[in-house]
């Protein structure tokens, strides 16, 4: 099993939007390192959900991976703000996985928190001018985020 961190705005699409559906995929990504490792992912992967462009940006709870990388259909539909005329449906350029939310936060882990936790250092993520949507985490990044919130093994159904 491998960790990974996805952000999103919360005021587009945030984890409480993710525990309404139940199960989203992750689309409309278009930053080629970020669609590599969605390319990555495997079923039961598990990520950490990041609000970004918040008050305060950080971690808001725990999804999983329930469907591993496949074409993005957005790149297809014309309609799309993600649309892209060049990818071909026998060659797609972009791709998408399926996330389920695990777990909400009872408050965000937020950003600043993350810079002092040294489980956090070299990270991409807590690097100034990170820019992705989707990033590698390490184990011990992923754990000490979950023990920063409050939350243990068996909060999180034993994921460990």
């Amino acid at each position: 099993m491998r960790f990974w961190l996805l952000k999103s705005e919360p005021d587009v699409f945030g984890f409480a939007d993710l525990v309404r559906a139940g199960r989203e995929p992750w689309n409309g990504v278009r930053n080629y390192q970020a669609r590599n490792f969605l390319r990555e992912m495997r079923e039961g992967d598990l990520c950490l959900f990041y609000h970004s462009n918040a008050k305060p940006a950080g971690v808001a709870g725990v999804a999983r991976v329930c469907r591993a990388a496949y074409a993005d259909d957005l790149q297809f539909d014309a309609q799309s703000q993600y649309f892209d005329p060049k990818s071909m449906v026998d060659a797609p350029r972009w791709s998408m996985v399926d996330v389920e939310p695990l777990i909400a936060f009872p408050q965000v882990v937020s950003l600043e928190t993350l810079r002092e936790m040294p489980e956090w250092d070299g990270s991409a993520l807590t690097r100034r001018g990170s820019r992705l949507s989707v990033l590698p985490v390490e184990a011990g990044a992923f754990w000490a985020t979950l023990d920063a919130a409050g939350l243990g093994l068996d909060e999180v159904g034993g994921l460990g």
